[in-house]
């Protein structure tokens, strides 16, 4: 029944004309936890009529449609369940069930509250651990090379804008609940085909998960990848050659629904969020791709109704390096975030073809980091764990700029990074 009044809250926008709430907006974890009051000023009957109508051959097709629409809120992606049993509310406190496909869309937003009693029901706690912030169960490695599994994508999308540096898409797959993963963790993929050198099956690739352990339709049925397409550029052909591109990178961004992708893993545990303490401070830096895991974590923390994030009381700050605005990833939600915790999530950007550093020179992910360098060593210093992930060539320059910072500081750099890896306070994961 959750499900199903989450999907009358997600067909509500394509009946507007029809139906016209007095009060709508986005789900969140806050709204959950103090929904508004809706009530629906309903239009003429044959205005209505017409709607349903339209509605109940729309409503299969819009689980599609939110499945491929990465920033959905949690009710587009349970859509598909409006297909079969439909509500339609005249107002919040006069139901009639109507039988129908479809026509569920009528009267989304005050039915969903009031029909799934959403005020504390919708929770994602059913693939948690007990207590939930015990990590002794955490599943590894239960797919292997040898006996992968075969996921089916539901929806692969280019989420970079026109003037971005190459290509990255946003894929969802399918495990239907038999590939469950922890938030940190990656899936490897083996693409298909074999090497032409040898004829040996294709190595597997390991990719961070870019989802909760939920999935973006909340179900626990799904998982989500952020691939950037590799290619290469020669110089003599002024050309990208076909014949260097990243096999993997490309099988991934060449998808589309209903595709096969063999998996293995779920891999790896040093970027699990330690949650025993809900106070703890996350310091998240990301170039490109690397923002995978930490999509996860904050879906957890702030997006969904998670036993994590009712407990999280601490900061969890995302510092993203990109080129340039067009090759930011998920800003929509980083935002929406950020606008419904101002006091929980901080958000920096380094956009290295648009902004410069204190010396003059482009803006790298280092830089932006060494302008908080300050608040970050307090951070860590009080039990903070910071995450680094992406390509491995930014560890380098970060560390350089955290070596410079501890020298000002009078510390031993050494000695003060062998205390956070004792303390399981420093995550990295780059390749």
């Amino acid at each position: 029944m959750v499900k199903l009044a989450l999907a009358l809250t997600a067909v509500l926008a394509a009946s507007a004309s029809a139906f016209v709430p007095s009060t709508v907006h986005q789900l969140s974890r806050a709204d959950v936890a103090a929904p508004s009051p809706v009530v629906l000023e309903m239009a003429n009957g044959e205005r209505r009529k017409k709607a349903l109508k339209t509605l109940a051959k729309a409503a299969s097709a819009l689980s599609t449609v939110a499945l491929a629409t990465t920033a959905a809120p949690p009710a587009a992606f349970a859509a598909k369940a409006a297909a079969e049993v439909v509500e339609t509310v005249e107002t919040v406190d006069n139901t009639k069930k109507l039988v129908g496909l479809g026509a569920g869309a009528v009267a989304a937003g005050a039915a969903a509250l009031k029909i799934a009693g959403i005020g504390g029901e919708a929770k994602q706690d059913f693939l948690e651990a007990e207590p939930y912030w015990d990590q002794s169960t955490v599943p590894v490695n239960v797919y292997k090379n040898k006996a992968p599994f075969t996921g089916k994508v539901v929806s692969t999308k280019r989420i970079v804008g026109p003037k971005a540096t190459g290509e990255t898409c946003h894929i969802v797959i399918d495990h239907e609940g038999d590939f469950p993963y922890w938030e940190g963790q990656s899936w490897g993929v083996i693409p298909p085909g074999v090497r032409e050198k040898d004829g040996k099956p294709h190595a597997v690739r390991l990719y961070s998960i870019a989802s909760s352990r939920y999935g973006d339709d909340m179900t626990g049925k799904t998982g989500s990848l952020c691939v950037r397409r590799a290619t290469y550029w020669c110089p003599e052909l002024k050309a990208d050659d076909p014949a260097k591109k990243g096999i993997c990178s490309n099988f991934l961004c060449d998808t589309t629904a209903g595709d096969e992708v063999m998996m293995t893993g779920p891999a790896g545990k040093v970027m699990l969020m330690p949650e025993e303490d809900p106070k703890t401070d996350y310091i998240m830096v990301a170039t490109g791709t690397g923002i995978a895991p930490y999509r996860g974590f904050i879906r957890r923390l702030f997006t969904e109704n998670t036993p994590a994030g009712s407990a999280y009381k601490g900061e969890a700050w995302l510092f993203l390096g990109v080129a340039n605005s067009d090759a930011l990833l998920y800003d929509d939600e980083w935002q929406e975030v950020k606008k419904n915790y101002p006091d929980n999530f901080r958000l920096d950007y380094a956009l290295s073809r648009e902004q410069t550093n204190k010396s003059g020179g482009k803006m790298y992910i280092q830089d932006k980091v060494e302008e908080y360098s300050d608040e970050i060593f307090s951070k860590l210093d009080n039990g903070a764990h910071i995450y680094f992930c992406g390509l491995k060539g930014m560890m380098p320059g970060i560390q350089d700029m955290l070596k410079g910072v501890a020298a000002e500081k009078g510390l031993d750099y050494d000695e003060w990074l062998k205390g956070l890896k004792k303390n399981k306070q420093w995550h990295v994961e780059v390749y």
